[in-house]
């Protein structure tokens, strides 16, 4: 089942009056599950990708499906209301509210959702045992590891169990064993709650742990690659050239 549907996205930004293409005809999709990686360099399209599927910004033309949602016909709430209840973010830097605890920032989302004080609690506790953190529940964010600030991110993303996992540049704060050991939790998550996760990277860890790689190149898709789960065994397939649309 596809839980995203792109069909000829193309993004424009106006920088200072000239029109600068950020995506070109993209079409790109996406099945409930799966593990996936969006690589290039700085100024290739990956976060604008990343946050035209969130909702966070909206296309020049295309369109753009999302767990079952035509994004183009969703008013502001409407799509406030899709990031709210399918869709958790793991941002580069973080985002955490600072005067909040660890627990109280995994809960805020729960909060949010309505969901009552004890239940949230609850939740919100288990979820932080399973990323390491039982033991730092209480601590602010500015008395925690950049490390451990990314594990509570992750934590609130998953906490209440959304469709769809949209990561910027997870790793890119982060030394290389923390990295990895996110990495690991984030792959367990994929296939112990099926929870779809799409990464934008340029990282090469992040891209070899990924379970398909999506490469873009000045706003353009220029390959395809399908690898077998990792609980399988890590082969590549060799990348399939995609023709692009200027």
């Amino acid at each position: 089942m596809a839980i995203i549907n792109i069909q000829d996205l193309v993004k424009d930004y106006d920088t200072n009056g000239i029109a600068v293409r950020a995506l070109r005809n993209v079409v790109l999709t996406v099945e409930k599950g799966e593990f996936t990686a969006i690589a290039g360099p700085s100024g290739s399209g990956k976060t604008t990708l990343l946050n035209i599927i969130g909702g966070l910004d909206s296309p020049t033309s295309g369109t753009v499906h999302v767990v079952g949602k035509d994004l183009a016909v969703l008013s502001p709430k409407g799509l406030s209301d899709m990031r709210l209840e399918k869709i958790g973010f793991i941002f580069q830097a973080y985002n955490l509210i600072p005067v909040l605890t660890a627990l109280e920032n995994v809960e805020y989302i729960l909060l949010l959702q309505g969901t009552g004080k004890e239940e949230r609690r609850g939740r919100a506790m288990r979820i932080l045992e399973e990323v390491g953190l039982g033991k730092e529940i209480n601590r602010r964010p500015k008395e925690l590891s950049g490390g451990q600030q990314q594990r509570v991110a992750v934590a609130r993303a998953i906490v209440s169990e959304p469709e769809l996992v949209l990561a910027d540049e997870p790793t890119a704060n982060l030394d290389q064993k923390t990295g990895a050991g996110l990495l690991d939790l984030m792959h367990e998550l994929n296939h112990r709650k099926n929870i779809t996760f799409i990464f934008s990277t340029h990282d090469r860890m992040v891209m070899d742990y990924a379970e398909r790689l999506i490469s873009l190149t000045d706003g353009i898709i220029v390959s395809d690659e399908k690898k077998k789960s990792r609980r399988e065994g890590a082969v590549i397939t060799k990348p399939k050239k995609m023709k692009s649309k200027r």
